[in-house]
C-alpha cells in the first residue's frame, strides 16, 4: 500500500493513522514517492517518521530519484533509515519524469538519464560498504543493517533502463496505466532475461497502479480527481483524455479479480496508489488482501 503523499492538506495525524493501518494490515510494504515542486512530504524526512510509526511491513521509496541528490549524503540518509526501520528498507530509484524537479534543486537536467543513475548508485554502494570516498578520516557513516544495503528496485516502464539496471538493481519495480497483464510481463521477462545474462538471481518483480474502491461512478471520479492533481505538468485535456482508462476503479471483487491476474503472470508484489486521503481506502483494500492472501 502507498502512502497519500500526493494528496492536500496532509498531516502529521493523517500520514500518521495511514502508516499505523498499513502496518497492522495484511500490507507486504508501505510505499511511497518523491517530487521536490509539489506540495508532498520530503521523502527522506518521511523515511524517519514511517520508521517510528511502523514495525513490520517493509518500507519502499517508489521513486527516489538519486540525481537529486548528492549522493554521499543520500546514502547516508538511507542507510540511517535502514538503521532505524531494523533493515527494513527497500530503495526503489528512477530518473524521474519532471525536469522542473531538476531545476528546483539546481541539479543538472543532463544527469537525468540511466547512465547518471547509475553512476550515483555506484557511489552509494561504496558508501555502504564502508569505503571512504573522499579523503576523510573515517568513512561516511552509519552502515545501513542490511549488509552492502538495502535492496534497489529500478522504477521505470521501459525496457532499456531495465537491461541497463541489470547490473545494479535487484528488481523492478514498475507501473501500468491501463492494468494490462500481458503487457506487464513483456516487462518482466526483459527483467528476467537480463538479470539471467548477468549471472544473477530472479529479480523482484513489482507493479503499481492506481486505485479506488467504491460504488458507482465514483470511484472513477475520485481517480481522475487525483490525476488532475498529480499530473499536474500534463496540460489538463491530455489528463481529462486518459483519466478513464487509467488506474483502476471498482468494486472489493473486482479489485480482487485484478490481483490474481498479475499473480498468474508471476508478480512479486502490486504496489496499491491510493487516490484519496480517505483512511477508509485502506481498510476496503485490506480486506481484499486478506482474501487474496493465502
Amino acid at each position: 500500500m502507498t502512502m497519500p503523499v500526493m494528496e492536500a492538506h496532509l498531516d502529521a495525524d493523517t500520514l500518521k493513522a495511514w502508516a499505523r493501518m498499513i502496518d497492522d494490515g495484511p500490507f507486504s510494504s508501505l510505499c511511497w514517492g518523491e517530487r521536490i515542486a509539489f506540495g508532498n512530504p520530503d521523502s527522506l524526512t518521511l523515511l524517519g517518521g514511517l520508521a517510528a510509526w511502523t514495525d513490520r511491513v517493509r518500507l519502499v521509496t517508489t521513486v527516489v530519484v538519486p540525481q537529486l541528490h548528492d549522493p554521499v549524503m543520500l546514502a547516508k540518509a538511507l542507510a540511517t533509515g535502514d538503521m532505524l526501520c531494523g533493515g527494513r528498507l527497500t530503495v526503489g530509484l528512477g530518473v524521474g519524469g519532471r525536469e522542473e524537479d531538476y531545476r528546483a534543486v539546481a541539479a543538472d537536467p543532463a544527469t537525468q538519464t540511466i547512465r547518471g543513475m547509475a553512476e550515483r548508485v555506484a557511489v552509494m554502494r561504496r558508501v555502504w560498504a564502508g569505503e571512504k570516498v573522499t579523503e576523510s578520516v573515517l568513512p561516511v557513516g552509519p552502515a545501513p543493517v542490511q549488509t552492502g544495503g538495502p535492496m534497489l528496485l529500478v522504477g521505470t516502464i521501459g525496457p532499456k533502463t531495465i537491461r541497463s539496471a541489470a547490473g545494479w538493481a535487484d528488481g523492478v519495480a514498475g507501473t501500468t496505466l491501463d492494468l494490462d497483464a500481458d503487457r506487464q510481463n513483456e516487462l518482466f521477462d526483459v527483467a528476467r532475461t537480463a538479470w539471467a545474462q548477468a549471472g544473477k538471481p530472479a529479480p523482484h518483480l513489482a507493479t503499481s497502479f492506481w486505485f479506488a474502491i467504491g460504488e458507482g461512478d465514483e470511484p472513477r471520479v475520485q481517480v481522475h480527481r487525483h490525476l488532475r492533481r498529480y499530473m499536474n505538468w500534463i496540460p489538463a485535456d491530455v489528463v481529462d483524455a486518459m483519466a478513464p482508462t487509467t488506474g483502476w476503479a471498482g468494486s472489493e471483487q473486482e479489485l480482487l479479480d485484478v490481483l490474481h491476474r498479475f499473480e498468474d503472470i508471476g508478480t512479486d508484489e502490486i504496489h496499491l496508489i491510493p487516490t484519496s486521503s480517505d483512511i477508509d481506502q485502506v481498510r476496503r483494500a485490506a480486506e481484499v488482501v486478506k482474501e487474496f492472501t493465502p
